[in-house]
C-alpha cells in the first residue's frame, strides 16, 4: 500500500476582482462565486500591477474591476491597471456604481472591455464573461460588411433628425421607414443612406431591422479621436444591402458617457460617406442635444394629439429660447393625425398649433396594428404592408426629401 497522501487538486484561477474593498459589493461576490465556483480571487488596487507579473496570473483569463464614487481620485492607476492587463492578454471588466460619465469615459477610452452597472443586473456578469470567452472574430468577417468605406470620401449628405418629444409617438418607426424610402429612391449599387441610432439606452433600431447589437459600436464611440473610414465602416452594419445601419450599444450606457465632440465626429464621417444621414435620437435632452440641432439640416419633432405632447413641447421650446437656440428649425410632425373626414380633429390640431405657436408641418395617419407587425418582424412598412397609409405618407417625405438633395446637389455641381 502507498503511502502517498492524497493530492487535492486547487483550481487554478481564472478571474479576480480588484477593488478597494470587496466587501462594498457583496452582489458582486456572489455573481463570481456562482460563476467562477473557487477559480478566482480578490485584489486591492495597489497590488494588482505587482500580481499581473506572478506566475500565478498567467491562468488569468479577465479581472472585475469594481469602484465607486470615493475610487475616482485612484484614475490613474485605474488606467495603469487596464493598461497592464490588457498588455497580458487578460480583459477587463468595469464594475461601477455612483460614477461620473467622465471617469467611465476616461477608463472606457483606455481599454475596459465591459462596462456593468453596480448594483448587477440578475445574470449581467454570467453574459459579460460568456462575451468575453466567445472567440475572436477573424479577418474574414470583413464580409458581413461588404460595403467598405472609400478612403477620401467628400461628400456632403443631408442630416435628418428624428425626435420624439413624447415616449411612443413613433419617431423610431419614422427614422427607419424615413431611411428605408431614400435609400429606394438612391439608384446607386452602392448605399447613399446611413441610419444611426443614438438613443444609447433604449434604441430599437437594431430590433425593428432585425439586425445584431455589436461591440465594435461602443469600441467606435469611445475612441472617436481616432475614427477613420476603417472603424467607422467596421461599426455598421448592411441592411438589405440598400442601406448602412449604426445601431445602439449592445449595452445600456450613460447618455453623457459620449460628448459632443465624439457626435460631431461621427455624423461629420457619416456625412462625408452618404448622401442622407437619418439619426434617431433620445427623447431626452442631453449635453450634446445642441450640436444635433445645429449640424441638422432637417430636425423633425414627433408629436401626438395629446396633453403630454402639448406640454413637452413647451418645455422644449422655453429650454432652446433660454440658451439662444433655433427654436424655429423644428419641423413638427403629428403622428396618428386625424382622418380627413374627422372635422372635429381637424380642429383640435389647428388649436393646439395655435396655442403652442408653433406649426405641424406633417401630418402622419395612424397605420394601425400593421405597424407595430412590420416593427416585430424587423422589416419597414414598404417591404411588409406596401399600401399601409402610414408608409404611403413617409415614402412622399422621402420623395421631396430626395429631390430637395438633388436639386442642392445639382446647383453644387
Amino acid at each position: 500500500m502507498s503511502s502517498e497522501l492524497p493530492q487535492t487538486d486547487t483550481p487554478a484561477i481564472v478571474a479576480c476582482t480588484i477593488s478597494r474593498d470587496v466587501q462594498n459589493f457583496d452582489l458582486l461576490i456572489e455573481d463570481m462565486e456562482t460563476a467562477l465556483g473557487e477559480a478566482w480571487g480578490d485584489l486591492g488596487f495597489s497590488e494588482a500591477l505587482a500580481f499581473f507579473n506572478q506566475p500565478e496570473a498567467e491562468t488569468l483569463q479577465f479581472v472585475a474591476m469594481a469602484m465607486d464614487c470615493e475610487d475616482e481620485e485612484d484614475l490613474p492607476l485605474m488606467g495603469d491597471i487596464i493598461t497592464q492587463a490588457h498588455a497580458k492578454g487578460i480583459k477587463v471588466i468595469l464594475i461601477a456604481e455612483d460614477v461620473t460619465p467622465a471617469a467611465l469615459h476616461s477608463l472606457l477610452r483606455q481599454g475596459a472591455d465591459e462596462f456593468i452597472p453596480y448594483p448587477l443586473p440578475e445574470q449581467e456578469l454570467q453574459a459579460a464573461i460568456d462575451r468575453l470567452s466567445a472567440p475572436e472574430p477573424q479577418p474574414a468577417a470583413a464580409e458581413e460588411n461588404p460595403h467598405q468605406l472609400k478612403t477620401g470620401s467628400r461628400r456632403e449628405g443631408a442630416l435628418i433628425v428624428c425626435h420624439g418629444l413624447a415616449g411612443g409617438t413613433g419617431s423610431t418607426t419614422l427614422a427607419v421607414n424615413l431611411a428605408w424610402e431614400l435609400a429606394e429612391l438612391c439608384k446607386s449599387k452602392e448605399p447613399r443612406v446611413c441610419l444611426l441610432d443614438f438613443d444609447m439606452q433604449y434604441g430599437s433600431i437594431s430590433t425593428y431591422l432585425d439586425l445584431p447589437r455589436r461591440e465594435a459600436v461602443m469600441e467606435m464611440l469611445s475612441e472617436t479621436d481616432s475614427l477613420d473610414e476603417e472603424v467607422f465602416g467596421h461599426a455598421l452594419l448592411p441592411f438589405q444591402e440598400k442601406m448602412q445601419v449604426l445601431t445602439a450599444p449592445s449595452d445600456m450606457i450613460p447618455l453623457e458617457i459620449i460628448t459632443p465632440e465624439d457626435v460631431e465626429r461621427v455624423i461629420e464621417m457619416a456625412r462625408s460617406h452618404f448622401d442622407f444621414v437619418v439619426v434617431d435620437l433620445p427623447h431626452t435632452l442631453v449635453q450634446w442635444s445642441e450640436t444635433m440641432l445645429q449640424l441638422a439640416h432637417v430636425y423633425l419633432a414627433v408629436i401626438e394629439l395629446d396633453m403630454r405632447s402639448a406640454q413637452n413641447t413647451v418645455r422644449m421650446k422655453r429650454a432652446l429660447q433660454s440658451e439662444g437656440l433655433p427654436f424655429d428649425k423644428l419641423r413638427f410632425v403629428l403622428n396618428r393625425a386625424p382622418k380627413f373626414t374627422d372635422l372635429s380633429g381637424k380642429s383640435r390640431v389647428k388649436r393646439m398649433g395655435d396655442s403652442l405657436g408653433i406649426s405641424i408641418d406633417l401630418q402622419l395617419p395612424d397605420g394601425g396594428k400593421p405597424v407595430l407587425q412590420s416593427c416585430d418582424h424587423g422589416l419597414p412598412l414598404a417591404l411588409s404592408n406596401a399600401k399601409n397609409p402610414l408608409r404611403k405618407e413617409i415614402a412622399k417625405l422621402a420623395q421631396s426629401l430626395h429631390e430637395l438633395g438633388q436639386g442642392e446637389a445639382d446647383a453644387a455641381a
